[in-house]
């Protein structure tokens, strides 16, 4: 049994870069694995070693977001069965495991017979805001996603998604007056099948369910009065407007409304949503 396999990885330390979908945990994951000397890197369905995709199926050649999240997080047998006889035939001691949160992280690990994650490394720990805001924007209007292996690597295994490549050079640090070659580190830029321009549409009818059983499921004492629903290039975007029952405390739950539609949605049908208004009309006796 593969359950049987793992007596010998409960010793290996597991370490997780955590951060939000497009924030650049790929892109900055090698830096980390450098720091604290990593063997191994679990992104999105993968297992990687230095510059080789061992292992795993990439979640970015799956066509909805859905299923990309349930290739991310080893949802199928065969392929965390893959990952796990990899693992165990190699000699490692260290592990780091990218995920959009600890929960995430930890669901990984345990589908792979793992210990959790000893030490955690946020993404805002080693990247700015600024850096954050731009990668962000760039996965949102532009829909690239990085796996951090060389090109050479990704158009082997997924041609269809490759885009592009991107070299960064560092120098090893070295006694003065001695010169030293710059080594040079590449990442893939790909565009996923869920990414693309030809994005998934769904019907204005659809979608306004959709909102009111996030809503319901958010909190049953708001009523939802009007649905208006606009597509333009970069996604859909909602205003909703809304009674809510006299004493219902809103307030600054307001924003995490917004979130949780805007989560709801775009995690179990692969569609974006870009913006979310809500409009209170009116506070109504139960």
């Amino acid at each position: 049994m593969i359950r049987d396999l793992f007596v010998s990885l409960r010793r290996v330390k597991i370490y997780a870069l955590v951060g939000e979908s497009g924030t650049g945990k790929s892109f900055r994951a090698k830096l980390v694995a450098q720091k604290y000397r990593i063997d191994f890197i679990i992104d999105d369905g993968l297992l990687i070693r230095d510059n080789r995709i061992l292992a795993g199926q990439s979640a970015k050649k799956e066509k909805t977001f859905l299923a990309a999240v349930k290739v991310a997080l080893f949802d199928n047998k065969s392929q965390r069965d893959e990952v796990a006889r990899k693992l165990q035939g190699e000699r490692f001691k260290k592990i780091l495991i990218l995920g959009t949160s600890v929960k995430m992280v930890n669901k990984i690990a345990a589908r792979l017979q793992l210990p959790p994650p000893s030490k955690i490394v946020k993404i805002e720990d080693i990247a700015s805001q600024r850096d954050i805001e731009t990668a962000m924007r760039t996965r949102r209007i532009e829909g690239k996603h990085v796996i951090p292996v060389p090109s050479i690597e990704v158009k082997r295994n997924y041609p269809t998604i490759f885009y592009n490549a991107i070299r960064i050079f560092k120098r090893n640090p070295v006694p003065p007056g001695i010169s030293s070659t710059p080594r040079v580190h590449e990442k893939s830029v790909v565009r996923p099948e869920y990414s693309k321009r030809t994005r998934v549409t769904i019907s204005e009818t659809a979608l306004s369910y959709m909102v009111i059983n996030c809503v319901d499921e958010y909190n049953q004492h708001i009523r939802i009065k009007k649905i208006a629903v606009k597509d333009d290039a970069m996604g859909y975007r909602l205003v909703i407007t809304i009674d809510v029952a006299y004493g219902t405390q809103l307030g600054g739950d307001i924003h995490e409304l917004q979130r949780y539609i805007i989560d709801s949605i775009e995690r179990y049908t692969g569609i974006l949503i870009e913006e979310v208004n809500i409009i209170i009309d009116k506070i109504i006796e139960t």
